[in-house]
C-alpha cells in the first residue's frame, strides 16, 4: 500500500489502507480539529521527536470492553484500603508529563515528544483529553490520560511510581465510564500488562464498526473533575 502524505486539508485516507504494520500517512499536524478527526476515524499519531508525524491504523487493534475488566484479588484489596485518593482532570499536564518520562522495561526512550504534550494539553482544554490522577500522601503516583469521543475512550498512555497505581486508574476509570455506558477503551496496542487486564485484539474491521456505533453518541466533553 501507498503511504499518503498529508496536505494542510482536514482530510485522512480510508484507515483500511494502512500498511502491514499499520502506518498510514505521514505529514499534517496535530491541531485538535485533525487529532479529533483521525480518532473519529480510528486513527492515532505515533513518532518520534524529530521525526515527520505518522499516523497509524492497526490491525489487529487492542480493545478493553469494560464488562471484562480483571480485578484481581490484591488489586480490590488495594482498592478497597483506600491507600490512594484518584481524581479526575485535575492535574493533565503532570500526568502526560510523567507519561513522558517514567523509565519503562524494555523502552529507550519516548514518543510522548513536547510537540505531542503541548497538542494533548489543547485537546485537554477544549474539554476532549482527560486524566485520572491517583495520589499517595498528596503526590502524585500514577495516572493516564486520553482522548474522549462519543461512548469511546482512546488510552493513550499510563504510568506508576508505586505498585498497583495505574491499575487503581484504570479501575476507576472503567467503573467511571460503565457510568455513562460507554463501549469500550481503546489500548490500540497489545501490552503484556493491558492484556493481563483483560484487554484483548480484535480485528481492525469490528473496532472501526464499534467506533461507529460510539461516534453516533454526544461526547462527554468538558472537565471529568469528580
Amino acid at each position: 500500500m501507498p503511504l499518503f502524505q498529508l496536505t494542510q486539508d482536514l482530510i485522512f485516507p480510508n484507515p483500511e489502507l494502512a500498511e502491514e504494520d499499520g502506518l498510514l500517512a505521514i505529514g499534517g499536524d496535530l491541531s485538535p480539529e485533525r487529532l479529533l478527526l483521525a480518532y473519529s476515524h480510528g486513527i492515532f499519531p505515533w513518532f518520534n521527536e524529530g521525526d515527520p508525524i505518522l499516523w497509524w491504523s492497526l490491525n489487529p487493534r487492542l480493545v478493553l470492553f469494560l464488562d471484562q475488566f480483571k480485578c484481581s484479588h490484591s488489586l480490590f484489596r488495594t482498592i478497597k484500603s483506600n491507600k490512594f485518593k484518584v481524581i479526575f482532570d485535575s492535574n493533565f499536564e503532570e500526568v502526560i508529563i510523567k507519561c513522558s518520562s517514567v523509565n519503562r522495561i524494555n523502552q529507550e526512550g519516548t514518543w510522548i515528544c513536547n510537540e505531542m504534550i503541548e497538542a494533548y494539553i489543547n485537546l485537554y482544554k477544549l474539554g476532549f483529553a482527560h486524566s485520572v490522577e491517583v495520589y499517595f500522601e498528596d503526590k502524585i503516583v500514577g495516572g493516564l490520560y486520553g482522548v474522549s469521543i462519543g461512548k469511546i475512550f482512546m488510552g493513550e498512555s499510563m504510568f506508576h511510581i508505586m505498585t498497583d497505581a495505574s491499575k487503581v486508574a484504570l479501575f476507576h476509570l472503567v467503573e467511571h465510564l460503565k457510568k455513562w455506558d460507554f463501549l469500550c477503551i481503546d489500548a490500540q496496542q497489545p501490552t503484556n500488562h493491558l492484556i493481563s487486564l483483560g484487554a484483548k485484539e480484535i480485528e481492525r474491521k469490528k473496532y472501526l464498526d464499534l467506533l461507529k456505533e460510539a461516534t453516533k453518541y454526544s461526547t462527554h466533553s468538558g472537565n471529568w473533575n469528580i
